[in-house]
């Protein structure tokens, strides 16, 4: 077989591979991101780069196994757009995690989300206390998105300005 057919083929392997351990593993893991989440997916990385280019380690074979993916990236994402059942298959429904104030404990353990975590999402919307969600979701992308119960609170998510101390001084 053609050396870089080979290549393509062990790429779109490895893409489904990933595809498949990361809807296993959940979505939690693409939003939310610490430190050994990071080192996994370099690790992870760093250890796939063999199984798609072989002993093949030019410069043309890397851009191959690159392009492979990125064209079956692009490819499968235009069938989940058309196909119901495969998106179904690769993405997970958005999940209520609180809705008018009450809080689904069941909902939260088999999604892996602690009330730490939920918490602080609720306070990232400018919220003290769980009664004052309308509605929490834990959204596709595993983001959770909070919707008050006060009409005149349109927050969404809150990030900490940092000034550097030798540009705080000067206007």
């Amino acid at each position: 077989m053609n050396q870089y057919i080979d290549i393509v083929l062990r790429s779109v392997t490895i893409y489904f591979f990933i595809l498949i351990a990361l809807r296993i593993f959940g979505k939690k893991e693409l939003s939310q991101l610490n430190t050994a989440d990071v080192i996994l997916i370099l690790l992870i990385s760093n250890s796939v780069q063999n199984a798609m280019v072989g002993a093949n380690t030019s410069l043309i074979s890397g851009i191959i196994a690159a392009f492979a993916l990125f064209c079956i990236n692009y490819i499968f994402k235009k069938v989940m757009l058309k196909s119901s059942f495969i998106k179904k298959l690769v993405q997970d429904k958005p999940e209520i995690l609180i809705h008018n104030g009450i809080t689904y404990y069941k909902t939260l353990a088999r999604l892996g989300i602690t009330s730490d975590e939920l918490e602080e999402a609720i306070r990232e919307h400018g919220l003290e206390h769980y009664n004052e969600v309308k509605l929490a979701m834990f959204e596709i992308d595993g983001n959770i998105s909070i919707i008050s119960g006060n009409e005149y609170l349109k927050q969404t998510h809150f990030k900490k300005k940092i000034i550097h101390k030798n540009l705080a001084g000067k206007k």
